[in-house]
């Protein structure tokens, strides 16, 4: 019964070994049976001494080589300018294919010491080195590094362990007469040449993971900054906006109790100051949730509604916007021309906005005036105009600090488009928008083609009107700061 057991685990042993082996065998020939380039990096300050510093040892190798091998080898011109042109040649090689470069360093030197085996001996007075040459030493230890630098540590591993047994085969199995043994000399400079090598590689490895490591630590902080100063940012509309927004709605709700038999014009318009309050709170709590959210600048989803927790308005929300404007004395008229389809959210929310602030621009700087607003769908965008005409009495004095152009042109420029916003000839202020999705090259040209040509009217901060502007009237975004201070 036991010899049956140890016939088993014999046998499984047997079946183990047997199948390493032809792994070992193909892990070996997958890692150093390759001719894959594998150039220097280039360095930023010296890009070429480390080219010609190898260059320079590869012909000094090659030189004495040459002359070691002729000389003190006996070996004829051509073989030994053969064998003395390999070691060179490798250590130039090993700059772009380190592999294929280890592999001809190997070859040369054994096909250097078979052709040296029988000649060692012939001049008792001069001792020759065997199997490795002095230069074909040098050579090997600087094609050992360069492969070592550039490939995986079980690579150089392997070319390190087939040096060391290439080289015992020749020395100690076959040995050679009268010879001064090199091979002890060069396994173990090979071996502190691989273990530098590897303590290179790992550093510069160790460096590029640290700057990785250190972008991706300043890319957070940087996130977390913005993502604090945001929260503040809705901290502070939401303790000082919205309180006084919840007082208004709240004073505008109590005051027609105030007043015995408050008449209806009274009662509607508080009743439309309240609703305002409501509506700009709703607004200030998507604000808010825009600020607090880690991705604002992500499109609103299709199916997005108009409730309270929505998100930002489209322009599917624009007759209401419409209706709410005329609802506070403004005669407004519209149009929409062209085929109506789905823009992304930020063209619908920056239109929106723009005819928005236009609107109210023309209320609070065109007393008195009508406002016409159009909007135009074309092929490559969306085309937005708002005109109004003169005012019929002066405007009060305006509390606004005179953003609110720059604030259009800027959702403009955002968006790769450009907005005008010009005084008309008869006394009207026009704003035009040209909002694209995405231009190819021949859309802007279309883009232009299309461009209305009505006159238009607002006020001075406001809806601004001229004649629809051509191809040289659209203000390029880059130049919207410095119009801006125009006005």
């Amino acid at each position: 019964m036991s010899r049956l057991i140890d016939v088993t685990e014999t046998g499984t042993r047997r079946a183990e070994w047997s199948d390493r082996a032809p792994r070992l065998l193909q892990i070996l020939r997958d890692d150093l049976w390759t001719a894959r380039p594998d150039p220097l990096p280039a360095s930023l300050r010296l890009r070429r001494l480390p080219h010609g510093v190898l260059c320079l040892a590869a012909f000094g190798i090659t030189v004495g080589g040459i002359a070691q091998l002729q000389h003190n080898g006996h070996l004829g011109a051509g073989l030994a300018s053969l064998l003395g042109f390999a070691p060179g040649g490798a250590v130039v090689l090993a700059m772009w294919r380190p592999i294929p470069a280890w592999w001809l360093s190997m070859t040369a030197m054994l096909v250097g010491a078979i052709a040296l085996h029988g000649r060692l001996g012939m001049t008792p007075e001069v001792v020759f080195t065997w199997p490795w040459t002095a230069a074909g030493i040098i050579a090997h230890l600087l094609v050992l590094l360069l492969l070592t630098l550039r490939v995986r540590a079980r690579v150089a591993v392997e070319a390190l362990a087939l040096t060391g047994l290439v080289t015992w085969l020749l020395d100690g199995v076959w040995g050679a007469p009268l010879h001064e043994s090199t091979s002890v000399v060069t396994v173990v400079l090979s071996a502190i040449v691989v273990a530098l090598g590897s303590a290179l590689r790992g550093r510069r490895e160790a460096r590029v993971e640290l700057g990785r490591q250190a972008s991706l630590t300043e890319e957070e902080r940087a996130r977390r900054t913005l993502l604090e100063e945001r929260s503040r940012i809705a901290r502070e509309l939401h303790d000082v906006v919205a309180h006084h927004m919840s007082v208004i709605s709240i004073q505008a709700q109590v005051a027609p109790h105030l007043v015995d038999n408050p008449p209806d014009e009274l009662k509607e318009n508080l009743d439309g100051i309240r609703q305002n309050a409501l509506e700009a709170l709703t607004e200030l709590r998507r604000v808010l949730g825009v600020l607090r959210s880690e991705s604002p600048d992500a499109d609103a989803p299709e199916d997005a509604g108009a409730g309270p927790h929505s998100p930002q308005p489209t322009l599917d929300r624009l007759d209401a916007l419409v209706e709410n404007t005329r609802a506070a004395g403004l005669t407004v008229t519209t149009r929409i021309d062209g085929d109506r389809r789905q823009l992304p959210s930020g063209v619908e929310l920056s239109a929106y906005r723009i005819v928005q602030e236009a609107l109210s621009n023309v209320l609070r700087h065109a007393p008195g005036a009508t406002a016409h607003v159009a909007i135009e769908y074309v092929p490559y965008g969306l085309l937005v105009s708002v005109r109004n005409s003169r005012p019929t009495r002066p405007a009060p004095a305006s509390p606004g600090a005179g953003h609110g152009l720059l604030g259009m042109r800027e959702r403009a420029a955002m968006l790769g488009g450009a907005l005008t916003a010009e005084s008309g000839p008869d006394g009207g202020y026009r704003v035009f928008a040209r909002l694209p999705v995405t231009v190819p090259a021949t859309g802007l040209n279309t883009l232009r083609a299309t461009a209305p040509t009505a006159r238009t009217s607002s006020g001075p901060d406001a809806a601004d009107a001229t004649e629809a502007p051509d191809a040289t009237d659209v203000i390029d975004p880059k130049d919207a700061s410095h119009d801006e201070h125009q006005q």
